[in-house]
């Protein structure tokens, strides 16, 4: 995945492509001082301010046509503190760098999703996860974070310093300031062993509970059109290191998964009739392999495929229901999805808003190439993610509300009631925060 791209004229678009914005104007800080300067002067010339990484959600969450800050600058690791095993970075860093920093120093995070190209700041601000029994997102792993305000204030905030903003601002959507360093929790490095094999999706249906329970990390695709899944299990090892060889991780994880799997989704796009015998032909291109290696080797994938994506939270106990209503639809209409649809969890953790606040939680992601009409299939979907209480990732497709989130949301009056006091002026406001948070 590459990063954020301007286009002509300023224009300022996403990963994807399906989001674009042209700013008054771009700022890319060195410090803290100079981002504090760049907000002052934002707040003289009326214009709003939105903070952007590497542009990876599908929402307009950071669009704007005020001020973009690009934390490009604002990189690297400013602390590690091995007493109390913790690693601070500055925002603008990629996790990529991230991980092979802290693997050099033989430490690890618990866990973390399965791209790592955003920046840290990115990534917690809009809920990036991975999946995993007891482990929970990369916000959920944060032990502190200095945020500057809309006054020009700069907050370090913890458990025990300005905790209520703490509670929130792991996951801030960019509406209570700009995070500038993250605090993470780390651990000293550890080996995972990766089982991914083929399975019937009436099989991980029956099971789901079951192999949700042996295992630390679960997940599957499951392909439209077809009755197939792939699953991943990821387990702590004592080893050996066994990685993935260098010439089947090219033709696995290159070719089959990026770029056939590229020529298919064209293929798809031209002619959509044939969505359904190529879905069947995917489903089984990859075969079984275990493999052993450090974890970000393991949690990660290269993902070269451009797509559009709209993924929910909703209650772990209704996830096999929900997925089945999902199949059931799919199956009886007309659509032609071409893209599998990822299944993760997450435990409970205590974030504001979190998707997984205050409840353990599965997420159904749902994918199409991009340049492929999405809106039928997502808006199916997510009428069947709803009638659960669904929870939208805060970085991806949704049509979702204020109104609606107050609802899903036990603690959504405390998000906002802390918006109000941290920017009351909203110089952190665009359409995006506006629709999901209310005026």
């Amino acid at each position: 995945m590459s990063s954020t791209a301007s286009g002509k004229n300023g224009t300022w678009r996403n990963w994807c492509g399906n989001v674009a914005a042209r700013p008054a104007r771009q700022v890319a800080p060195a410090s803290v001082e100079e981002l504090a300067e760049a907000m002052r002067r934002a707040r003289e010339d009326g214009l709003k301010v939105k903070a952007v990484g590497t542009g990876h959600s599908f929402t307009s969450i950071a669009a704007t046509d005020g001020v973009l800050i690009r934390p490009q600058l604002l990189t690297g690791i400013r602390n590690i503190d091995r007493e109390a095993m913790t690693v601070t970075v500055e925002a603008g860093t990629p996790l990529k760098r991230l991980n092979a920093a802290l693997a050099r120093e033989g430490l690890s995070l618990t866990n973390m999703g399965d791209i790592m190209e955003q920046t840290v700041s990115g990534a917690t601000s809009t809920g990036t996860h991975g999946t995993g029994r007891e482990s929970a997102s990369i916000a959920a792993q944060i032990k502190g974070l200095e945020l500057v305000t809309a006054d020009g204030s700069v907050l370090s905030c913890s458990e025990k310093q300005h905790a209520d903003v703490f509670a929130a601002a792991r996951i801030g959507l960019g509406a209570l300031g700009i995070v500038t360093a993250i605090t993470f929790a780390v651990e000293p490095l550890f080996l995972l062993t990766a089982r991914e094999e083929p399975m019937p999706f009436e099989r991980v249906a029956a099971e789901f509970d079951q192999l949700w329970a042996e295992n630390e990390h679960f997940e599957f695709y499951w392909f439209p059109h077809t009755g197939n899944t792939n699953t991943k299990r990821n387990n702590r090892s004592a080893g050996p290191e066994q990685p993935v060889g260098q010439l089947a991780g090219w033709f696995e994880d290159e070719l089959l998964s990026n770029g056939v799997f590229q020529v298919a989704q064209w293929v798809g796009r031209a002619v959509p009739a044939a969505v359904p015998a190529i879905a069947q032909v995917s489903s089984k291109a990859l075969s079984a392999r275990t493999y052993t290696d450090i974890p970000y080797k393991v949690f990660t994938s290269p993902r070269r495929v451009r797509f559009v994506e709209m993924e929910y939270a909703v209650p772990r106990a209704a996830l096999v229901e929900t997925l089945r209503e999902l199949k059931t639809m799919v199956d009886r209409s007309d659509l032609r999805v071409s893209f599998p649809v990822e299944v993760r969890t997450a435990p409970a953790d205590d974030i504001t808003l979190s998707t997984a606040s205050g409840r353990d939680s599965a997420y159904i992601a749902v994918h199409m190439f991009r340049g492929t009409p999405y809106q039928a299939y997502f808006t199916a979907a997510e009428r069947i993610f709803t009638a659960h209480e669904g929870r939208p990732h805060w970085g991806k497709v949704h049509t979702r509300d204020a109104e609606y989130f107050a609802r899903v949301y036990p603690r959504f009056g405390e998000f906002t009631a802390l918006r109000d006091r941290l920017d009351p002026d909203r110089l952190f406001q665009n359409d995006y925060l506006r629709r999901v948070l209310g005026a």
